[in-house]
Order: C-alpha cells, then structure tokens, then sequence
C-alpha cells in the first residue's frame, strides 16, 4: 500500500510580506531620485557647458583658441585678454553706461509699477478693471511691434544717443505691474483700513506699510529688470549712434564685426559683463526664492 507524503510548507506571515513590499517600494523610489537627479545634473551641465567654455576660452592665449582640433582644456593659461580688453575696447565706457541704463530702469521700473500695481490693487475707482485688463493686453504685444513708432517719437524729442532715450521707454512694465498686482492683493485689507483710521493717506500706506511687506516680490523683479535691460541688445543699439553711449552688447557686438575677431579677448568681455549678474542675484537670493511663484498667486 502506497503512501502520500505530504510535505509542509512554510507559512509566510503578512507580516513578512508587507515588509518585502515596503522594501521594493524603497528601491523604487530610490531608482527613481537616483534617475531624477541623474537627468537634472546632465540638463544642468549642457546648460551651464557653453559659460565653461566662454571662460576657458578666455584664460587662452589667441594662438590656443583657433587651433584645430579644438581643446577645451587650456594648455596655456593667461590673464592677458582680460588685461588688453580695458585698452583695445572702450570696456570701462560701455560698462558705465550699462550700469546707468540697467540700473537706472530698473530703480525707476520698480517705484513707477509699484505704484500702479498699488492703484489697481488696493484703490476702488471706476474703470480699474478696465485699466488692468489694458496693461494684461500690453503682455502680448511683442516690442518690435512699437519698435519704429517709439524710435520716431524718440527722435522728435531729441533723445537719440542719450541716457534719457534709453530709460525713459523702459520706464514702467506690463509684467512688473501684474507681478506687483498679484502680490498685495494678498496683504491684509485691515492694515489700509487702521492705517486710514490714524491719519495716513494714500502714499504714506504704500510707502510705510505695502512696500516693507513686498521685499521679496521687489527684489525679485529687480532681479528680473536688471537681468533684462543688462543683457539688452537691440534697443541700445537702435538709439545709441556713438561709442560713447554704447552698452556692453551693443558695443562687444559691433567690436566683433568692425576689428578683426579676437575671440579670448570677446569672451573676457562676456565673462567681465556676466559677473554683475551673477552678483545681483546672490545679493537678492533671500528673497529671490520667496518672490519666484508669486505671479502665480490668485485673487
């Protein structure tokens, strides 16, 4: 008589089960941060390759730059391009007026749209939804449209080729405006209210109370006017006509095509013209970072 054996097996614990279930899902998700921060650092590298190669380019000797095959990697390095550029170009010039142009935009942009942003924020007036819808409308009208017509306007005042033509059309902003707008929509109504029932009128509740409230939104779009206007180029080629007036785009841009092309000592000049913007943004950092989304902030 034949007999069946059984064999017993071992009995698995739900336990047990949910343990190796939680594991997987820890290798999961570590796959997948170790796949997110791979594809991060390689778009931030081909981002950020073609400002290695500007500033290798330009601690090269000339003779080092138009060699073929070209090399990243200096083999000789040197300072002299960023010693010549002061002397073969009118850098110190153009870099003044570049700072008078960004600068100066970029202070008058954030009283004038700090205003106007205030009015059509916190004032009740007929037509204020009117207005801000017509500022909305200028976001989509691109500048080369109103290129010819502010040039002629320009021209009449008799601008061109002065600090007064480049700032003034740069003065106030669509999208400074929108941004400022959308920020004190969201500070307290009661502060206007007990401020008034103090004695304080319009300017002193905009000055005292919603512009210390709004640092992270106003450092966040000087950053963004000063950025802009720094890296500006058609605009101060338009109204500047002499070397004297000429912006650091402009200015490295018509060097390149009226001398014969020193590509070391252009790329010392970007590299010398990149440096204030990085510099504004580590300045503005704090509050760079707290501003960023806030046009995404609703009514």
């Amino acid at each position: 008589m034949s007999t069946k054996m059984r064999v017993a097996q071992p009995a698995v614990s739900p336990g047990s089960t949910a343990s190796h279930a939680r594991t997987r899902a820890r290798k999961r998700r570590l796959v997948g941060h170790i796949l997110l921060y791979l594809g991060v650092a390689i778009a931030s590298l081909v981002m950020i390759f073609p400002f290695i190669w500007m500033l290798l380019t330009s601690l090269k000797p000339e003779s080092e730059v138009v060699r073929y095959p070209p090399q990243i990697w200096p083999h000789v390095w040197t300072l002299v391009s960023y010693a010549n550029i002061w002397s073969r170009v009118p850098f110190a010039r153009f870099f003044l007026n570049t700072v008078i142009f960004a600068g100066g935009v970029t202070c008058i942009s954030l009283f004038l749209d700090s205003l106007t942003a205030y009015a059509v924020a916190r004032l009740r007036f007929p037509g204020r939804d009117a207005i801000f819808l017509g500022i909305l409308a200028l976001l989509m009208v691109p500048f080369q449209v109103t290129l010819v017509p502010l040039f002629n306007l320009i021209f009449q005042f008799g601008w061109l080729n002065t600090y007064a033509g480049l700032i003034v059309p740069r003065a106030t902003n669509a999208f400074g405006i929108f941004m400022l707008r959308q920020f004190f929509i969201t500070v307290p109504t009661e502060l206007d209210e007990a401020a008034r029932m103090d004695g304080a009128n319009e300017f002193t509740i905009y000055w005292r109370i919603i512009l210390p409230l709004s640092k992270s939104a106003l450092a966040t779009l000087a950053v963004f006017h000063f950025m802009y206007n720094w890296n500006d180029f058609l605009w101060p080629l338009i109204i500047t006509t002499s070397t004297d007036m000429e912006t650091l785009p402009a200015g490295l841009a018509l060097f390149m095509g009226q001398h014969v092309i020193e590509y070391s000592l252009l790329c010392a000049g970007a590299a010398l013209a990149l440096a204030p913007l990085i510099i504004a943004f580590f300045a503005a950092q704090r509050y760079f970072v707290q501003g960023i989304t806030l046009g995404a902030v609703k009514e």
